[in-house]
């Protein structure tokens, strides 16, 4: 840890499933990247947050999208004041400071950003910038973690075997039930007796396999809907808001949802 102490009230708050804070710690250690696997809400960017402040980084997220490049990473050349300035990008701005560099969802971005990552997540941990004719060596409080969802994986997005394999890979779900409950009650407040139910609501909501959802209900929508209880709405109208309609937009599963959701509270 380094010298600078951190308050326990600075780092954000994670619950660990199991030895993932570990695993994380000593690839940052080791220098080597991660990668973080799992379905939308269940923590993974939470993770990424609270590891940061306990090891005392900068962090860089960045919310990867169809449109996102390789330029958008490492920066580019703009025109400033009428001359032509040279800009980081946060990739390039994490390699010279150091921290820790987050590509969220990293399937969704073009396919020349992989690329770039590769001479970064290997032995060399070098970034090449073609454009300043830069080769930059990353210190050794740097460090790259991609996260993705493999349930949204197809033939058009998804992360090459040769990418996959320079990076340690941990695996996240959804938290069992009893520490899901500790989670919602410490985020929102609710006390446990109202937690409860809405975790039961979300396993039922998760093992329903008629109603094809492409996604069971999140550890953060449980959040929401909990969030809006202790603010005075009613549990019914909190998940319907949270619960059904984030999750479908088909009148036959919302139906479907609607009556999981009486069923627990009514």
């Amino acid at each position: 840890m380094d010298a600078t102490v951190i308050m326990e009230d600075a780092i954000p708050f994670y619950r660990p499933s199991g030895n993932e804070c570990v695993l994380f710690e000593t690839a940052f250690r080791q220098g080597l990247p991660v990668m973080l696997k799992g379905p939308t809400g269940c923590g993974k960017t939470r993770f990424v947050s609270h590891m940061a402040a306990r090891l005392g980084l900068s962090l860089n997220t960045v919310a990867c999208h169809d449109d996102l490049t390789a330029a958008d990473l490492t920066g580019r050349f703009l025109l400033k004041g009428g001359e032509t300035q040279w800009v980081d990008g946060p990739l390039t701005h994490s390699v010279r400071q150091g921290g820790i560099c987050y590509l969220d969802e990293v399937v969704e971005a073009r396919k020349d950003v992989t690329v770039v990552l590769h001479p970064l997540t290997d032995d060399r941990r070098l970034l090449p910038l073609e454009r300043t004719g830069e080769l930059l060596e990353a210190p050794d409080n740097f460090m790259m973690v991609i996260s993705y969802n493999p349930g949204y994986q197809n033939i058009l997005k998804s992360l090459k075997p040769s990418t996959r394999q320079r990076f340690i890979g941990i695996d996240f779900d959804y938290p069992a039930a009893e520490q899901e409950v500790q989670i919602i009650c410490k985020e929102t407040g609710l006390d446990r007796m109202r937690c409860v139910p809405l975790v039961n609501l979300a396993r039922s909501i998760r093992n329903l396999k008629d109603l094809d959802l492409e996604e069971g209900a999140s550890t953060r929508l449980l959040v929401y809907c909990a969030t809006l209880m202790m603010a005075g709405i009613s549990p019914l109208e909190a998940a319907q808001a949270t619960l059904i309609e984030p999750l479908s937009d088909e009148e036959s599963a919302k139906e479907g949802l609607l009556e999981v959701v009486r069923a627990t509270f009514e």
